[in-house]
């Protein structure tokens, strides 16, 4: 049995301006350049007015960002009850692109480089060795990871050999293949199934008459857990050594690669990009002038050869394809006009959000040390502006700033705060700077404990338990004092 009923729902629907808005804003200036002349390319009623001089490439927020474009498109006719006077048996959207235009494809920009498998399956092809073999070989090549290092059980192998391949073989014959054949390819070390062995494979190439090469290859092959632990006086001891000979020996070690395969392409080789600046940071007189790069602020108008065009199709009201027409146009001329908009209120999101950061961290532009940022967080700037969190997430997001101390990052002038002794909120990354400083000075023989960095620190008026020390000291990538330890 039927029902009806009445229900009320609350929703919230984002226009699809306002999803491409905010598209837009979180673009970094290279995306944006793209993405405009994509825009100019499939709407001809938008143009980009080129001016001939200008004195600088940045926009300062007192610049006034009002287009051409931006003024109401008006015509001598209503275009709506001319396009709309009966019912069309058309749709009202519309593309630019034929059946036959060829998707544009970023991949075919990218050179192919050549693989490790590829490098690899070249050399055992030219190695003198069974049919049966060949494949066996070709399987543990395919096995390899990006680094060279075969992590798989070779007794999973064997399996796979067995159920895919209908090879038969023994987990003794794949080893044997492996260590005289695979392990004999270039790159040295290629094939290992550990650090250790890679290490190993690589010094073993090596002139063994070398005294400092024999000595690296035995801590190597007996002393490994010793190295990796820097028990270096249990080395010394071991040895009947003096520490200069450990020290030569370390510096052949050094020289090694823990990865073989990573000057290899697995797929392709990547380009490059130069880092372009969003904003630029002057400081004039003591005060910092934020301004906007002007790629980012390009002058936009509504082509005026479009509105006459449309004024033209006017005078004929009966043709069905001068409607069509027609449609096209105004489609088209409300859309540059829209766009015009949305680049307009981009680039006020962007200088106001520039502005605020600036404000806040005025003391850091001025002497450019990181001891003086201010802890701040995404809600600081959402307060100065009055734009919402995640707005301010999108302007900041792959944004860069050219400042007097060099580009920066501006997601890097984002921390937490503490409280010092004093009662004053300072900025986490004030602590890890004078983390990283306290650590660079230290006696690399004796390394300093997180027990005592905790002290340090705690002198110098930060008051943070030794978890926070642990957790600050990995996000520097700073490893334990046992392993900073140096002869």
């Amino acid at each position: 049995m039927l029902k009806q009923h009445l229900q009320l729902k609350l929703g919230q629907k984002l226009a699809p301006q306002q999803i491409q808005l905010m598209k837009l804003i979180q673009l970094h200036t290279l995306e944006f350049e793209e993405e405009l002349e994509r825009e100019l390319e499939e709407n001809p009623a938008l143009e980009i007015v080129k001016e001939e001089s200008k004195e600088d490439d940045f926009s300062s927020l007192e610049d006034s960002y009002e287009s051409e474009g931006t003024e109401s498109i008006e015509t001598d006719f209503d275009v709506d009850q001319y396009l709309y006077d009966d019912e069309p048996n058309y749709k009202t959207a519309s593309s630019n692109y034929s059946p036959d235009d060829e998707e544009f494809d970023n991949e075919s920009l990218l050179t192919e480089g050549q693989s490790l498998y590829d490098y690899l399956l070249e050399q055992i092809h030219l190695v003198n060795i069974s049919e049966e073999d060949e494949k066996i070989a070709e399987y543990l090549i395919g096995n390899l990871d990006t680094d060279g290092y075969l992590r798989r059980e070779i007794k999973s192998i064997v399996d796979d050999l067995a159920f895919s391949q209908g090879i038969y073989t023994t987990k003794e014959k794949v080893e044997d293949i492996l260590e005289n054949y695979i392990q004999k390819l270039d790159p040295p070390g290629v094939g290992a199934r550990g650090l250790q062995e890679c290490l190993l494979l690589q010094i073993e190439k090596k002139v063994s008459s070398d005294k400092a090469v024999s000595l690296a290859a035995n801590i190597l092959r007996y002393q490994f857990d010793a190295l990796t632990n820097k028990h270096y006086n249990k080395i010394i001891q071991k040895y009947d050594i003096e520490e200069e000979d450990l020290r030569d020996a370390l510096d052949e070690i050094a020289k090694l690669s823990p990865k073989v395969g990573g000057n290899f392409d697995t797929q392709t080789i990547t380009i490059n990009q130069e880092i372009i600046p969003d904003f630029v940071i002057q400081v004039k007189d003591g005060q910092v002038v934020p301004m906007l790069n002007s790629k980012n602020a390009p002058t936009l108008r509504v082509s005026e050869e479009y509105k006459d065009i449309l004024t033209t199709y006017s005078h004929d009201k009966k043709s069905s394809e001068h409607k069509q027409a027609a449609l096209f146009i105004k489609q088209k001329l409300d859309a540059a006009k829209w766009y015009i908009d949305a680049i307009n209120q981009r680039q006020n999101t962007l200088l106001q959000t520039i502005t605020a950061i600036v404000k806040f961290q005025k003391d850091y532009f001025i002497t450019g040390d990181e001891k003086s940022l201010k802890p701040m967080i995404l809600k600081d700037v959402a307060d100065i502006t009055g734009f919402d969190i995640s707005t301010i997430s999108r302007v900041v997001k792959s944004k860069y700033a050219d400042t007097p101390n060099g580009i920066i990052y501006l997601k890097d002038l984002f921390s937490d705060s503490l409280t010092n002794d004093d009662g004053e909120e300072v900025s986490t990354k004030e602590i890890k700077t004078h983390l990283q400083e306290v650590i660079s000075k230290e006696n690399k023989r004796k390394p300093l404990t997180d027990d005592a960095l905790v002290m340090i620190l705690k002198e110098q008026g930060y008051n943070i338990a030794r978890r926070t020390i642990a957790k600050y000291r990995e996000q520097l990538n700073i490893p334990v004092a046992r392993l900073r330890k140096e002869l």
